[in-house]
């Protein structure tokens, strides 16, 4: 989801964060560490290693560490709060992201020989046709620090299975428990599954499915967010 009711001009980072604390002192006027601002949301950076679209961690994410405009990271802090009332948690995946690891992207959507095969992102789609269908964009208000891509956790949290390279998982739009490990909510689909299964509104999914889509939704637009209607997570 990307925020409304805020604009912000692109913002450089000559540098993706270190480490947590020490992060801190090393990022541009207006920027913080999620962590620094509410330790209780999970966090799960994707880009940060292999298990996303382009199998390998990505340029610029030296730590997995969610990093944010103070207002954005300020807004997540309150619907948390409100999360918590129902039993409820925020898990990140992505949030401010390199230039260079958005170039990196659009680098591998278009080279047809890039390994490992990550197909399982993309079951139903050509992997050269992502860039053109909207799916992997040339540029991005993740860079502006802006946009979060997260989803709901149930708590007490429960544990999450480590990623397997080696574990050949079932596409992302199978069931939940035959996908790559996720401790989150269903919501139809897994993170960044490039398919018309992920859009918000999609009708596909389960009842429940929808209330759990409608539950991220809903907390999101009461503190001023605006979702992205092809990424449920966005």
């Amino acid at each position: 989801m990307t925020i409304a009711w805020w604009r912000w001009g692109l913002a450089a980072l000559a540098l993706l964060v270190c480490p947590s604390v020490q992060a801190q002192s090393h990022l541009p006027d207006g920027f913080v560490t999620l962590r620094s601002v509410d330790p209780s949301i999970a966090q799960d950076m994707r880009y940060a290693g292999a298990d996303n679209f382009t199998g390998r961690p990505l340029p610029g994410y030296d730590a997995a560490e969610c990093v944010l405009k103070r207002p954005v990271a300020d807004a997540l802090k309150r619907i948390q709060a409100d999360l918590a009332r129902q039993s409820l948690s925020l898990k990140v995946y992505d949030c401010y992201r390199p230039t260079r690891a958005v170039a990196a992207m659009a680098r591998w959507s278009r080279d047809p020989k890039a390994e490992p095969d990550t197909s399982r992102f993309y079951p139903r789609l050509k992997k050269e046709r992502l860039f053109a269908l909207g799916f992997i964009a040339a540029q991005s208000a993740h860079s502006r620090g802006v946009a979060v891509d997260l989803t709901i956790v149930p708590l007490p949290m429960p544990e999450q299975l480590a990623y397997e390279p080696d574990t050949h998982y079932a596409p992302c739009t199978a069931p939940l428990q035959a996908r790559a490990p996720d401790n989150s909510l269903d919501m139809g689909t897994g993170y960044d599954c490039f398919d018309s299964k992920s859009f918000t509104q999609d009708s596909s999914v389960t009842p429940q499915q929808r209330a759990s889509r409608d539950t991220l939704l809903a907390a999101m637009r009461k503190r001023g967010f605006v979702n992205y209607k092809r990424e449920w997570w966005h």
